[in-house]
């Protein structure tokens, strides 16, 4: 019979002699492995700036740079599933924002309070003179069927707003053009709260920031886009608008250690309320019917 211990003690040093021989042959000690580095997430629009995490300072400064610059001719696929070439929005201005369809939270907020902004703008100067656009930048998944659940979920009727989804090859050029920066994240995506306004030739004219829209932010630059009037100077600082709005979509950075603003809180206390709400009514239905049938038998 073998004797296993001694096979696994000739085995260990037969190992233990290769090791060593080869060790031998090299003629410089082997260096340390290095520690390993934390992972560094693109800013979304590839542009050469990398960071561990998305900041106010750079995502707005790659925004900021994309203005002035021309849309390229993108083609993307609507609710349909048909081609739609950005470049066929040329000659009325154009409302641009991203979005992903999996966000609960900020997203949906975003897209309800531009369509309250420009409700009263589309009636007062007709659908036909400006186009809205939302663009799915998370790909496969924000397909042509997910952006019609989305925009039907949450009640987007305009008819001059279009959903369009990417090609996933094309999505680094298509933010980066843009100057939309993101990161992924456990929870989601953190991300640029912006609306890009294009106008008539096809060039980035101004991003306008956060989740709630005012007719000054929006509809008077359409206005006088489409009137010719002289349109005033966006002089907002990033002090200023950080104080304002919100301009990142917002979650728990474990890099830095801090949090931005996570609306999945609120809707767990809102939901959280609701549940106590509904066991309240059950067990106060319930001791109500056991005193209806006491009653009733007695």
């Amino acid at each position: 019979m073998v004797n296993l211990r001694a096979l696994c003690a000739a085995l260990a040093a037969l190992s233990f002699a290769v090791a060593a021989k080869v060790g031998a042959s090299d003629t410089a000690p082997a260096a340390p492995a290095p520690a390993p580095a934390l992972a560094q997430v693109p800013q979304g629009n590839r542009s050469g700036l990398t960071l561990t995490t998305l900041d106010n300072q750079t995502a707005y400064k790659i925004s900021q740079d994309a203005i002035g610059k021309p849309v390229g001719d993108h083609v993307l696929l609507d609710r349909q599933g048909r081609p739609v070439r950005l470049g066929a929005y040329k000659g009325k201005p154009l409302l641009v924002n991203f979005i992903y369809t999996a966000c609960f939270q900020v997203c949906p907020t975003t897209t309800k309070n531009l369509q309250k902004a420009l409700e009263n703008t589309v009636g007062m100067l007709g659908a036909d003179r400006f186009n809205i656009v939302s663009i799915g930048f998370n790909q496969p998944f924000d397909s042509p069927q997910a952006m019609k659940a989305f925009a039907f979920q949450y009640g987007i009727h305009l008819p001059n707003w279009e959903f369009l989804s990417p090609a996933a090859a094309i999505v680094d050029d298509l933010t980066r053009n843009f100057g939309f920066s993101y990161v992924a994240t456990t929870a989601g995506f953190d991300h640029m709260n912006q609306v890009t306004i294009v106008d008539a030739d096809g060039k980035i004219y101004r991003h306008v920031y956060g989740e709630r829209f005012t007719a000054e932010d929006l509809a008077e630059p359409l206005k006088a886009m489409i009137t010719g009037a002289p349109i005033p100077p966006q002089t907002d600082t990033l002090a200023e608008i950080i104080d304002r709005v919100r301009i990142l979509c917002s979650v728990y950075d474990p890099i830095s250690g801090k949090y931005r603003t996570n609306y999945a809180l609120y809707f767990e206390i809102a939901g959280f309320i609701s549940f106590m709400i509904f066991m309240t009514w059950l067990a106060w239905s319930f001791m109500r019917s056991r005193r209806h049938d006491r009653v009733r038998s007695g």
